[in-house]
């Protein structure tokens, strides 16, 4: 199980990648196109070209983990797009765009103070 924190760094790819790749194309891909090195413990979220799921993948210091979502109806609506080869995230956007939401949705704050 991949567990995302807040002080993990996400990094999702711009541009979408054949959902036949697996851990070693996407590492590859990681060093290669997005210029990161895929060993540094940081998630990395790819699109598949249809837009119905994407993949994760993250190195736990023993090994590579590849997690995939795909939606049973629908798309995921936003990606982000541009000239760089990634955009970042923060946690609670991750966890929107796992969800297929929109990471850039006005919501509650990330933080706020619970009453006593």
């Amino acid at each position: 199980m991949i567990q995302i924190a807040p002080q993990m760094r996400i990094l999702v790819a711009t541009e979408a990648v054949d959902g036949r790749k697996g851990i070693d194309s996407l590492a590859r891909l990681c060093q290669e196109k997005l210029r990161e090195d895929p060993f540094s413990g940081c998630l990395f979220v790819f699109r598949s070209r249809r837009g119905t799921s994407i993949r994760i993948l993250t190195y736990d210091g023993q090994g590579f983990w590849l997690a995939q979502k795909r939606l049973s109806k629908g798309r995921f609506v936003w990606w982000p797009s541009g000239t760089e080869p990634t955009r970042r995230l923060q946690a609670h956007q991750a966890q929107l765009l796992l969800a297929a939401g929109n990471p850039e949705a006005a919501a509650a704050p990330v933080w706020r103070r619970v009453s006593a």
